[in-house]
């Protein structure tokens, strides 16, 4: 998918986002904490990440600064309200940066924190992935903690086959 304008970017993005935020209120208060192993991102660290890294990262980066993503810790919200409200504040400025960029904008480079220097609106399209990839992250972590998740689309796949016409 190219990006070759802003807004319907912007659109985008934020309907992902949208489909993020109902994955992220099932996590139960008390598991906020939850790791599926040692070393490994806990429920929270995962939900300030996508935060952190789409504001401190991306949003620097394609400004043509560096990033200043520096932690996902606890520092920056704890609590699963108080993250929530990191999530959705920063989202907020994140909007208010990329929605400035012009469509010639997204045409010129930026640099990585791996310094390789990348199309805007393909690095752009990287964050989308990155925040659906976490976001399948937390749905499996909860279906480990038994926890019901939202349908992504709103059907589960057993109601689509239940409508489907197919035998």
């Amino acid at each position: 998918m190219e990006i070759p304008t802003i807004q319907p970017f912007l659109q985008y993005f934020h309907s992902v986002r949208e489909r993020t935020m109902p994955v992220a209120r099932c996590v139960p208060r008390g598991k906020i904490d939850w790791a599926c192993g040692e070393g490994r991102f806990t429920l929270g660290d995962l939900l300030r990440h996508i935060a952190i890294t789409e504001r401190y990262l991306w949003g620097e980066n394609v400004q043509g600064k560096p990033s200043l993503y520096r932690s996902h810790g606890k520092e920056f919200a704890d609590g699963l309200e108080n993250i929530l409200v990191l999530m959705e504040q920063l989202h907020q400025e994140s909007l208010e940066i990329f929605s400035k960029l012009s469509d010639a904008d997204l045409q010129t480079k930026c640099k990585t924190p791996g310094n390789v220097e990348i199309t805007k609106w393909k690095w752009l399209r990287l964050m989308v992935e990155h925040e659906i990839h976490h976001r399948g992250q937390i749905y499996l972590y909860l279906a480990m903690l038994g926890v019901a998740t939202p349908p992504l689309y709103g059907l589960t796949s057993e109601e689509v086959r239940a409508r489907s016409g197919a035998e």
